[in-house]
């Protein structure tokens, strides 16, 4: 809006006056204004396009992202599905493993048990092993009279009753320990040894020389000359024939009794009978008897057979030394061992009863 007018102004008469030029009227002024209004405007819609691209890769990008993870996720729950399967399957064998344990526990319990009730336990067995050994001692010692081998078995069954080691065995470990020092106090015959030279003895019986059959050893006769002559060899043989006729001895003993012919086989059978007869004697430990059979056959061979053979003298050093052997008395025997071991076996019995 203009200005009003002075009085003078109004006066005057009127001029026109150019007015101010406008802003888009100069050019020169308008262009760099318009080029940044357009350089704005381009920079916008690079930065909007820019914008637009960023959020369509970033959509994209997230929708790729999305689809990999409902992928994933799938695949996830497959895979659950899948393992609870199968966890649900190795429940079920669980189950029926620890069904069938417990059902063999039961079965294992049940067949323990029942062990327990049929098979001895070891104490029974090793009692058992012990029971044997002490019989075969006393059979060693009642009929054979062997007390090496009964003493052998008495040390096998202190042996396993010391494995055993029981309070409930000390009466049978004492009673063992006094029936072995009864049997280490017996003097040692070697029946074995004796029983082998008797038989020796009995086999050379055959071959003893009769003190009938005693003859002088025969007169060497001078070598002869083969140049010799015929008369004087002839002279020679009959002066021999003639010395044979007589010989002359010398008897510094008692003359032999004469066993005829058929009553030799009956001496020699009845010296063999009374030499079987002392090896049973000293398989039994009869002393009395032993000694009796070995006296009488000593005699018989010293009576009836050569003493100056080499096989007589052997036999009646022999004999003699035999008859010298000092046997035992009495055997002690094992009833105290046997005893003992019957009573702890009876209180087992009660016991287990109870």
């Amino acid at each position: 809006m203009d200005p009003p007018a002075t009085p003078a102004e109004a006066a005057s008469p009127t001029v026109a006056r150019p007015s101010p030029p406008g802003f888009w009227s100069q050019p020169l002024t308008r262009g760099p204004f318009l080029a940044l209004a357009v350089v704005l405007v381009a920079a916008l819609v690079a930065l909007a396009w820019a914008m637009r691209s960023a959020n369509r890769e970033l959509t994209m990008d997230v929708g790729r992202r999305l689809a990999e993870v409902e992928a994933a996720v799938a695949a996830a729950r497959a895979r659950n599905a899948d393992l609870a399967n199968e966890l649900r399957e190795a429940q079920a064998k669980l189950t029926l493993l620890e069904t069938r344990v417990s059902e063999s526990q039961t079965q294992q319990a049940s067949l323990e048990a029942l062990y327990r009730e049929l098979a001895p336990s070891r104490d029974e067995v090793a009692l058992n092993e012990i029971e044997q050994v002490l019989l075969l001692a006393s059979q060693q010692l009642a009929i054979a009279s062997n007390v090496q081998s009964a003493l052998a078995a008495l040390q096998l069954a202190e042996a396993k009753v010391s494995r055993v080691d029981r309070p409930q065995l000390v009466p049978l470990r004492r009673a063992l320990a006094r029936d072995i020092d009864k049997l280490k106090s017996v003097p040692f015959v070697d029946v074995a040894g004796m029983s082998l030279k008797l038989d020796q003895a009995i086999a050379a019986i055959p071959a003893l020389p009769l003190a009938r059959d005693e003859r002088l050893p025969a007169a060497q006769g001078k070598p002869r000359d083969a140049d010799e002559a015929a008369w004087l060899r002839f002279l020679r043989d009959a002066w021999g024939e003639i010395k044979a006729l007589v010989r002359i001895e010398v008897a510094d003993r008692p003359a032999a009794p004469l066993v005829p012919p058929a009553q030799e086989y009956f001496l020699r059978e009845n010296l063999r009978l009374r030499l079987v007869s002392a090896r049973i004697a000293l398989v039994s430990r009869d002393d009395a008897a032993f000694r009796s059979d070995v006296t009488s056959a000593n005699a018989w061979i010293k009576q009836y057979f050569d003493t100056r053979s080499k096989s007589v003298q052997g036999m009646v050093s022999t004999l003699t030394q035999l008859a010298a052997t000092p046997m035992p008395a009495e055997i002690p025997d094992v009833a105290g061992s046997l005893t003992a071991l019957r009573a702890v076996k009876a209180t087992r019995e009660r016991a287990a009863a109870r």
